[in-house]
């Protein structure tokens, strides 16, 4: 459903709340402003993207997947502060899969813009892990610091250092490969 749909029928019932308030129907007027509220909130905060969410916590990245891509044209159906975010939860649905594919994701979301600092911190540092596949220090290292001054609460703290010793790791394996030749 459209974000303008939906904002025009919390408006609608909200109205309609206000009409039944006024006639001394007073509690089917508190219960249908509570239904107008709900409606309104569906407005900022997508449930399907709530409902994928909960499903990637659990670690069930079919049932995440089957709610995102009831999601048909996220830029109508989202609001645009959610763009991001949806394409933040794809990539991160996609890199279980196949890592490499996950990367265009992962760029569209940083581009988007995140509200939150610890998602951007995520991106970039799926984005690290995918540059260490591809064998690019240089980029991983940078996305690595920038993930850094983003996790400003530190909750990826400890993935950040266990990408930063892998990294170290990298350097070790190719200083051995140069030796034996």
């Amino acid at each position: 459903m459209s974000n303008i749909v939906r904002l025009v029928i919390a408006c609608v019932v909200l109205g309609a709340a206000i009409a039944m308030s006024a006639f001394g129907l007073w509690g089917w007027g508190i219960l249908v402003l509570l239904i107008g509220g709900i409606i309104l909130l569906s407005f900022f905060f997508n449930e399907n993207m709530i409902i994928a969410q909960f499903y990637l916590r659990k670690e069930n990245n079919e049932e995440s997947e089957k709610w995102l891509l009831k999601i048909k044209d996220y830029e109508k159906e989202l609001w645009k502060n959610q763009w991001g975010y949806y394409n933040l939860l794809i990539g991160l649905i996609e890199s279980r899969r196949a890592p490499m594919k996950s990367e265009k994701y992962f760029k569209k979301a940083l581009s988007l813009g995140m509200k939150m600092s610890h998602n951007t911190a995520l991106a970039k540092l799926s984005l690290a892990g995918i540059s260490m596949a591809k064998r690019n220090k240089r980029e991983a290292q940078q996305y690595l610091t920038e993930a850094t001054k983003e996790d400003k609460n530190k909750l990826l703290a400890e993935q950040i250092k266990m990408m930063k010793g892998q990294l170290a790791q990298m350097d070790k394996q190719v200083q051995r490969g140069y030796r034996n030749y």
